[in-house]
């Protein structure tokens, strides 16, 4: 059966991860809408022959625009079985800079494709949310834990979980809310996250900015696994209005992230960077690793690889397209 695909921000990181493993698949047909303000038409192209035009015969549609657009996301959303919601302001620091932006783009624009969903008649809503509407929790944190968001992004991903659940409350649309953990990968070069940032500066022969004393934790999750993810959340029967961690059940420090790169950059550059110490963020959450008990037991969801595998499949392809980073 052709399984017909609206996937929002899919020209970023995980949006073309996800396009290439669903076309690799077979009979999937995959509509995108992007603004292009991150990802780009090249990003695309990497993954797949796409059309700008309305084409039942293309494997990949793209739509430019904005999320914030009500009419262009009814007309996205026709035909469709599946929304994948990834477009969004992302990272703390942002949202502590314009909180009022990153409501109107993570709330509102979540909101039109919720109603888009829900007056197309889609069969499955996925949404992207984080760890951050949970705040500063002691781990490993879980979907049963009390939200207390510390920074306006983990707010407004909590507003879109809201909604999600109120839809499927309200109107019966199978929303899912996945909890990603910190997801790092291949094509991830224009991540501003630590481990995109951290090979960057590697490659440059910069020094490792180390916020704190590096002991801050995350569970950091392979974009394969998350892919993964995703697609079993599309599929699994009977998860309407639920919400799942998506991560490895692994806790590891900046440090270690920072030693682990280094030790790459050694293997296979011949050279290391300097950590710098510098002082520690304002919002950021101290630990944070997930209990994917839900996931295992509702998605049959298991990741595959380790925090060194990882690294490592992501740190050489940085090698391979470095030439893009001048």
């Amino acid at each position: 059966m052709v399984m017909k695909w609206l996937i929002t921000g899919g020209c970023g990181f995980i949006g073309t991860s996800l396009i290439g493993s669903l076309l690799s698949r077979g009979g999937q047909r995959i509509r995108v809408v992007d603004n292009l303000s991150v990802g780009t038409r090249d990003d695309l192209g990497g993954v797949s022959i796409f059309s700008e035009e309305r084409d039942a015969n293309a494997a990949v549609e793209l739509i430019v625009g904005d999320i914030l657009d009500e009419k262009l996301a009814l007309t996205a959303a026709e035909d469709i079985d599946v929304i994948v919601h990834l477009a969004a302001n992302t990272g703390v620091l942002p949202s502590i800079e314009n909180p009022m932006g990153d409501c109107k783009t993570n709330v509102l624009g979540t909101l039109n494709y919720l109603e888009a969903a829900r007056r197309r008649q889609v069969k499955r809503f996925v949404f992207a949310s984080s760890g951050a509407p949970l705040g500063e929790q002691e781990p490993p944190i879980h979907e049963n834990m009390a939200p207390r968001p510390l920074s306006p992004y983990g707010a407004s991903k909590l507003a879109g979980e809201g909604y999600c659940s109120a839809y499927f409350g309200s109107f019966g649309l199978e929303t899912v809310a996945l909890r990603f953990g910190n997801v790092y990968g291949p094509r991830s070069s224009k991540k501003s996250s630590v481990v995109a940032k951290f090979i960057k500066l590697l490659m440059a022969g910069d020094p490792l900015p180390i916020y704190g004393a590096g002991t801050q934790t995350r569970d950091f999750i392979f974009i394969e696994d998350l892919v993964e993810a995703i697609g079993l959340a599309a599929m699994a029967p009977s998860i309407g209005g639920e919400v799942f961690q998506i991560a490895t059940h692994q806790e590891h420090t900046v440090l270690e992230v920072a030693n682990a790169l280094n030790r790459l950059a050694q293997r296979y550059l011949g050279k290391t960077s300097e950590l710098i110490h510098e002082k520690q963020k304002a919002g950021e959450i101290r630990r944070n690793y997930s209990d994917i008990s839900k996931a295992r037991n509702l998605l049959s969801f298991e990741p595959h690889y380790n925090l060194e595998e990882g690294l490592e499949k992501t740190f050489l392809w940085f090698v391979k397209h470095c030439n893009a980073f001048g």
